[in-house]
């Protein structure tokens, strides 16, 4: 008996149904917004919604993967326990990324835990349905090596970061790209922009990979400066110019050594 196609397949777990912000915040990511309209309809029609409470775990380091998936509202943190117990963020990541192809591909356990950061919504698309869809969407395979390109690069991009910027232009480039990933998405010239994401310094510091303490002095330093605020809101960039211009300082000192 042939396994049926996935324009056949009826799925059990449609509720609860994203809402039209949720399926638009899906649809904006660059990488999904270049896949074919039936490759994204079988994805939003099989796969599985699911809402999180703050802070909540929905994929834990070393179990067995078995979802690819999206954020569709919210944010979700990834972050890794060392063997030695050190917990290290890895990313934040905002509506529209998708996440875990490597992990189902591999048939191997998640490299990473998942936690939802604000009240977040999953997008989760089951292993087998995974493996139909590159069965029935000859695309798709190649759509998943381009992704996986642009990770790569941004490794990269990181680990020349790590080698060659202090702390504080590190930083201030964080500090940007959440700004620019979660940050309204027309903001007005000239304007304060808030971050869009609520951190405390020891995340901050996770991030960053760095102790709280150093974080603390630098962010004091640019309010001094005028470049950021910071309330119970969280940050707000005051200063975009100058913030692009710490950022791109690189470390002179430990370059000539």
């Amino acid at each position: 008996m042939h396994e049926p196609t996935l324009h056949g397949t009826e799925h059990p777990h449609q509720r609860p149904f994203l809402t039209p912000e949720e399926r638009e915040a899906i649809n904006r990511g660059r990488w999904f917004a270049g896949l074919s309209p039936s490759l994204r309809h079988d994805i939003f029609r099989l796969g599985t919604v699911t809402r999180y409470s703050h802070g909540e775990m929905f994929m834990e380091q070393g179990e067995l993967a078995q979802y690819w998936f999206t954020c569709a509202s919210g944010a979700i943190r990834f972050r890794r326990t060392s063997p030695a117990g050190r917990q290290v963020t890895l990313a934040y990541v905002e509506p529209g990324i998708w996440v875990g192809e490597a992990e189902v591909l591999h048939c191997g356990p998640n490299t990473y835990d998942g936690q939802a950061h604000g009240r977040t919504t999953i997008l989760s698309v089951a292993e087998k349905v995974f493996r139909q869809l590159l069965r029935e969407h000859s695309e798709f395979g190649e759509a998943l090596l381009t992704l996986q390109a642009r990770r790569m690069r941004f490794l990269y991009w990181m680990m020349e970061d790590m080698a060659t910027l202090p702390l504080r232009a590190r930083l201030a480039k964080q500090l940007l790209h959440l700004m620019r990933r979660f940050g309204p998405r027309h903001p007005q010239p000239g304007n304060e922009m808030p971050l869009g994401i609520v951190l405390v310094q020891d995340e901050l510091a996770q991030l960053l990979g760095c102790s709280r303490q150093r974080v603390n002095v630098e962010l004091k330093s640019m309010e001094r400066d005028g470049i950021i605020r910071t309330s119970q809101r969280g940050i707000v960039v005051r200063d975009i110019a100058r913030m692009e211009a710490i950022a791109q300082q690189e470390n002179t000192d430990e370059r000539a050594g």
